[in-house]
């Protein structure tokens, strides 16, 4: 199995959506994600990683903030609150969900 992005960039402006699921398997999925001007998420139940496949900005997650740039590796565990901020206009991100609600925290103790 093979995404491309320019494969993954074309779903999801063929869609009227900010993101789009590209690929699902067990607990596994995988979406595109490019908010424009700013980004209204809210927690999510299950823990996320974020890749970010172009652009730059800040992100913030559970209290606090980090500058990114393409290539880097984010996370943010089920139930945090967190949002990219001062992107650029190119700014879009590879987000990969996984694992049970509520997290894996919930279940290592």
């Amino acid at each position: 199995m093979q995404i491309s992005v320019e494969e993954a960039l074309e779903k999801l402006k063929g869609s009227d959506k900010l993101f789009v699921e590209l690929f699902k398997h067990g607990t596994l999925a995988v979406e595109i994600y490019k908010p424009v001007n700013k980004d209204n998420q809210q927690p999510h139940t299950r823990d996320e990683v974020y890749i970010v496949m172009a652009g730059s900005g800040n992100f913030y997650a559970d209290g606090k903030n980090y500058t990114f740039t393409a290539g880097d590796f984010l996370f943010v565990a089920a139930g945090a609150e967190h949002r990219f901020e001062n992107f650029s206009d190119d700014f879009c991100t590879w987000v990969i969900f996984y694992g049970p609600p509520g997290g894996e925290a919930a279940i290592v103790k």
